[in-house]
């Protein structure tokens, strides 16, 4: 699990546009890249990923496919609505450390089941227990920052849990050197499931490729 020797490292703003011109040949339907064992092979001596890409574990956003990325390209951390425990960190950090990326990249998604589910929790009082209730803690202060009476509390929400998970992995120790020397970046972004588009929450002021 070590980047390939002599590849070539290329920046945030690189591997940010990679994602988001990817984006946009997945929403015109026409991929680069497709799901194939020859691929495979090719990356199994080693690779060298551009990005670290979190998002929730909901089936309907398959990371490598919505960026139309190939094997090697991006390593991807998923959990219930994005959560952030410390496996997790963890797995960002070694991501940055050994890998190499240049991007954290946090996805949350349109109709989160979780971000709904943690609403009518709130709303109701009625509040699992164990894991599931660990999920809902992590949650609720992205949608008390919206407000529960907001009728659109639950999809405002997904954009405000983006935006604190971005804050959060920006604040942690052994990502900030790499962060304020500005070799890594992170960002956030929503996928719409109806279009298949991303929206990122802070664009970058430059996109040459699109």
């Amino acid at each position: 699990m070590t980047p390939t020797r002599d590849a070539q490292v290329i920046s945030p703003a690189e591997a940010f546009s990679k994602l988001i011109t990817g984006n946009k040949r997945f929403v015109y339907g026409t991929p680069r890249y497709g799901h194939d064992v020859t691929q495979a092979a090719a990356t199994a001596g080693g690779q060298q990923p551009h990005s670290v890409v979190l998002g929730c574990i909901d089936s309907r956003v398959p990371l490598e496919a919505i960026f139309d990325q190939s094997f090697g390209s991006i390593c991807v951390v998923r959990s219930g609505a994005h959560v952030l425990d410390r496996s997790l960190i963890g797995s960002v950090g070694f991501a940055v450390a050994k890998l190499g990326v240049s991007l954290i990249l946090v996805v949350g998604h349109k109709r989160c089941g979780a971000v709904h589910a943690t609403v009518e929790a709130l709303r109701s009082g009625e509040i699992s227990e164990g894991e599931v209730g660990y999920l809902v803690d992590q949650l609720a202060p992205a949608v008390h920052e919206v407000g529960l009476d907001d009728p659109d509390a639950a999809e405002k929400a997904v954009t405000a849990h983006v935006a604190r998970t971005v804050e959060r992995l920006r604040r942690v120790d052994s990502l900030a050197a790499a962060i304020a020397a500005g070799t890594v970046k992170v960002e956030g972004a929503v996928y719409d499931l109806d279009s298949g588009r991303v929206e990122f929450l802070s664009p970058p002021s430059e996109d040459p490729s699109i």
